[in-house]
C-alpha cells in the first residue's frame, strides 16, 4: 500500500515542513533507521475476547479515544500509572484498565446518557492512581459534550455512528474522520501555521485505526481507504524519533522539553514537532515498504504503534503541551 502524500493531513503540513525553524530532519539517519525497522514482523495480534461483541469494540474504542490525552503531571512530569494484578500500567493502559474495571463494576461507560450527566467526583472516583488523573475537569466536560451529542443524534450509541454512514475515512465529506470532525468539536485538531490549517486528527484517526486493527476480519467494521491514515501526533513518538537520531530539536527548545517548559498549544514549535513526526513516519514507512516483499507491505499505523510501543515507558523528557487533543 503506496502512501498518499496528498491525504488531508499530509498534503497539509507541507509548508511545515518546507520551512522549519526549531528542529531538524536527518534523512540519512532516517534510511538507516529504516533498513533497521525492515525486518521487524509488524503484525498485531489481537487477543480474541470471546466476551466482548465486535459492537462493544466499536463502543469502547470511541470512548477511550475521547479521553485519551494528557497523562503526565504538568508540574512533576510524573507519569499517570498504577500497579494491578502484577502488572503495572501507565498513561492511556491505566485509563483503559480502569475503563474495563468501572464496567466491571456496572458503570455503563458506553451509554452517552451517561457520559452527558458525568461530574467531575464521579470522574475522579473512577480513575485514581499514583496521581491525580490530570485535567480531570477538562476529560469529564469533553465526556458531557461528546455524550450529548450521542443522546441528540444517535440515541447515545457510537455504534448508531458508524453505522449512519460510509467505511470511509473520507469521501466528499461523509467519510467516518469527516463527520466525526465536523459533528464532534473534541476531535477537530487542527492549528493554524502562515494563515493555512494544518491537520493533525490525532483522535480521530486513532479511534478508526483501533476499530480497523481489531475488527477488520468483520466485513462490517472495515474501512476501505487506510492508505489515507498517518501517525498519531502526539508525545511519545516524537520522543522516539529524537532518540533514533533522525530529528534533533535545537538548543532552545531541547531546553523547554528538558526543564518541563509548558509548549503552548497551536504555537510554532509544537506544529513543527507534530508536523515533523507525520513526516518522519511517512517517510519511515516509505523507506521500509522498499525493502520489503509485496505481500509485507505495511501502513503508517503499523510503524507507529512500534514506536509507541517501544517508548511510551522510556523515562525521556518529552514536550508538555496543556491540549485536550493527545
Amino acid at each position: 500500500m503506496n502512501i498518499n502524500w496528498d491525504s488531508k493531513v499530509l498534503h497539509s503540513i507541507k509548508p511545515v515542513i518546507e520551512n522549519l525553524q526549531n528542529l531538524s530532519i536527518n534523512h540519512i539517519q532516517l534510511t538507516n533507521e529504516a533498513k533497521k525497522l525492515s525486518t521487524y514482523n509488524y503484525e498485531i495480534k489481537i487477543p480474541h475476547n470471546s466476551d466482548q461483541k465486535p459492537e462493544d469494540v466499536v463502543r469502547k474504542t470511541m470512548l477511550i479515544n475521547t479521553l485519551n490525552f494528557a497523562f503526565t503531571d504538568f508540574s512533576s512530569q510524573i507519569k499517570y500509572s498504577l500497579n494491578a494484578g502484577g502488572n503495572t500500567f501507565s498513561d492511556t493502559d491505566a485509563m483503559v484498565y480502569q475503563i474495563d474495571q468501572a464496567i466491571e463494576n456496572g458503570i455503563n461507560f458506553y451509554d452517552g446518557y451517561f457520559l452527558q450527566d458525568i461530574n467531575e467526583t464521579t470522574f475522579k472516583s473512577i480513575f485514581t492512581a499514583n496521581i491525580d488523573m490530570p485535567m480531570a475537569k477538562e476529560k469529564t466536560n469533553v465526556l458531557n459534550k461528546v455524550g450529548e451529542i450521542l443522546v441528540a443524534e444517535y440515541k447515545g450509541d457510537w455504534l448508531n455512528f458508524i453505522k449512519s454512514g460510509p467505511k470511509n475515512l473520507y469521501q466528499n465529506g461523509e467519510g467516518l474522520i469527516e463527520r466525526l470532525v465536523y459533528q464532534f468539536e473534541r476531535f477537530r485538531d487542527t492549528s493554524i501555521y502562515l494563515g493555512q490549517e494544518v491537520h493533525f486528527l490525532k483522535l480521530a484517526q486513532l479511534a478508526f485505526w483501533g476499530i480497523h486493527r481489531e475488527l477488520s476480519r468483520h466485513k462490517d467494521f472495515y474501512i476501505e481507504d487506510m492508505e489515507n491514515m498517518t501517525a498519531f501526533a502526539d508525545y511519545i513518538v516524537p520522543v522516539a524519533l529524537e532518540k533514533m537520531n533522525i530529528v534533533t530539536y535545537s538548543d532552545k527548545l531541547k531546553n523547554k522539553i528538558e526543564q518541563g517548559v509548558l509548549i503552548e498549544s497551536g504555537s510554532i514549535e509544537e506544529i513543527e514537532i507534530r508536523s515533523a513526526t507525520l513526516f518522519v513516519t511517512a517517510q519511515l514507512t516509505e523507506e521500509i515498504n522498499k525493502l520489503r516483499g509485496v505481500d509485507e507491505k505495511i501502513i503508517i499505523p503499523q510503524l507507529d504503534f512500534k514506536l509507541w510501543t517501544d517508548f511510551h515507558a522510556e523515562k525521556s523528557f518529552h514536550h508538555l503541551t496543556k491540549t485536550i487533543m493527545y
